[in-house]
């Protein structure tokens, strides 16, 4: 690992910056989740998830369940399931619907084959021992039972790099400024399944491809702007760099009509069996 992914992989799973202010509430979180209205096909991933534990009866929980938004869309799709939201970070639980708990995937609070199915959505990239998490994934849930995680690919959103880089070019004065931080390259759609495939004897990649087409700068500023608190890890203004980028937006979008950006995410589907 050099350097600069040793800092990387640091500041992307502190547990301070993630607790205190990367998801002290769900601004952020809910600003990045927002842009996926502007995307074609749109996908109802609460409901693909929902639909993937159909099979399944019993007691879900889901780890690092950030805002709740799948936990919401269970207890109403799936009022017989007995739910649990775990998340590090207690702010960000405060509009969950209970039960929910403060606790780290690393250290589940939970005992063996405890559960039915588990969800690891978008977070296990936020876990210092990636390894160790999985682990954890897999010794609390039924030999028969289900988890289900979801992250995205290496390609994801190419045109936003692009973007801030020239922003940040132009701020720096350099042509080409320094790449902003990406918080799902630890555990992307691509390094998902050897870290799974390590526990689980059947893992299922769904990939679900999209175009996000804006026809206004600020979806995806706030996107951008959700990424503050690892404004330190960019080395150029943050500020600076995001007023940058809008105006490059605006200047687009004027004579282009829109802009677009190719998504690529996923969920695993996991079996230990």
């Amino acid at each position: 690992m050099t350097d600069l992914s040793a800092a990387h992989a640091a500041a992307v799973t502190d547990r301070g910056r993630l607790a205190g202010s990367a998801y002290s509430s769900d601004r952020d979180l809910a600003a990045r989740q927002s842009l996926y209205q502007w995307q074609t096909p749109r996908y109802d991933l609460p409901g693909i998830v929902a639909e993937r534990l159909s099979g399944v009866r019993g007691r879900v929980v889901d780890v690092g369940c950030g805002n709740g938004k799948f936990v919401q869309r269970l207890r109403e799709d799936r009022p017989d399931l007995s739910l649990l939201g775990l998340d590090i970070a207690p702010g960000i639980l405060a509009g969950v619907p209970g039960p929910v708990a403060v606790a780290d995937a690393t250290r589940l609070p939970l005992a063996d084959e405890s559960v039915d199915g588990v969800l690891a959505l978008h977070m296990l990239y936020h876990v210092p021992d990636i390894p160790r998490a999985v682990r954890e994934l897999s010794r609390v849930v039924t030999r028969d039972g289900s988890v289900i995680v979801s992250t995205n690919s290496d390609r994801d959103k190419g045109e936003l790099d692009d973007l801030w880089r020239r922003a940040a070019g132009d701020v720096l004065g350099t042509g080409r400024g320094p790449a902003r931080i990406s918080l799902s390259a630890r555990f992307s759609l691509e390094r998902a399944p050897a870290y799974l495939g390590e526990e689980f004897g059947q893992v299922e990649t769904i990939e679900l491809p999209g175009t996000i087409t804006v026809h206004d700068p600020e979806p995806v500023i706030a996107h951008m702007a959700s990424y503050r608190a690892w404004a330190d890890q960019h080395d150029v203004p943050f500020e600076a760099t995001i007023d940058r980028a809008r105006a490059i937006l605006a200047e687009h979008i004027a004579r282009h009509r829109a802009f677009e950006v190719t998504c690529l995410g996923g969920i695993l589907v996991c079996r230990r069996g």
